[in-house]
């Protein structure tokens, strides 16, 4: 795995199961949900093509947020972190942004942010 992600394989797993216990996990870790893109359908719709199921979570831990906004505003390019559900083979992976990785694009912002934020990410797919 990259140094910007990080995933968990659910063997033998259907699609829709795993989408909604990840939805689930990352609520109970205290994360919003405010975006959601489902990739395939766009992709059939826009191109024409078949792709494999993927939806893009878009995860947002409020508090860090605010805080994060209100040291670099800028850092809301940067927002919010993906969580990737994507059909394999036999099995479902979910794939979380490492927000260390997004934070070394920054200036202003205190490291213990992004690691608050990974540890949640973490939880969330420990708890899937």
């Amino acid at each position: 795995m990259s140094s910007y992600a990080f995933s968990i394989t659910i063997p033998g797993a259907n699609f829709d199961d795993v989408l909604a216990r990840t939805r689930a996990a990352l609520l109970a870790e205290g994360f919003g949900v405010p975006t959601e893109m489902d990739t395939q359908a766009i992709f059939k719709a826009k191109l024409g093509k078949d792709s494999v199921r993927r939806v893009i979570l878009g995860a947002c831990l409020p508090d860090v947020a605010f805080e994060a906004m209100a040291l670099e505003p800028d850092v809301s390019v940067l927002l919010p972190c993906n969580v990737v559900v994507r059909e394999q083979t036999h099995a479902v992976e979910v794939t979380a942004v490492n927000p260390r990785a997004l934070f070394t694009l920054t200036e202003r912002l205190d490291p213990a942010h992004a690691a608050e934020v990974k540890a949640k990410l973490q939880a969330a797919l420990d708890r899937i």
